[in-house]
């Protein structure tokens, strides 16, 4: 899903994304990607994973300093049975 947002900007070698690369410092992407994001992630876990929600919920340094594994953690939760919380 990633891929499919940098994709429309040329791209990013796999091997430069880590659980620390943070989307806005390091993937030069802004808040209409990461809607873009959202609707991939949608589109693909339905309601369990609602990534607008989730960002509603930090700060702007928050967002701004959002990382991959961040992301990764937060679909992951989502994921997890109830009672695995």
């Amino acid at each position: 899903m990633l891929r499919a947002v940098l994709d429309e900007y040329g791209g990013v070698d796999d091997a430069g994304i880590t659980m620390e690369t943070r989307f806005h410092d390091d993937l030069d992407l802004e808040s209409i990607d990461l809607v873009t994001l959202g609707g991939h992630l949608q589109a693909r876990y339905g309601e369990r994973v609602n990534f607008a929600e989730y960002l509603a919920a930090l700060g702007l340094e928050e967002i701004i300093g959002l990382t991959i594994g961040q992301l990764v953690e937060h679909i992951a939760d989502c994921l997890r049975d109830p009672g695995e919380r």
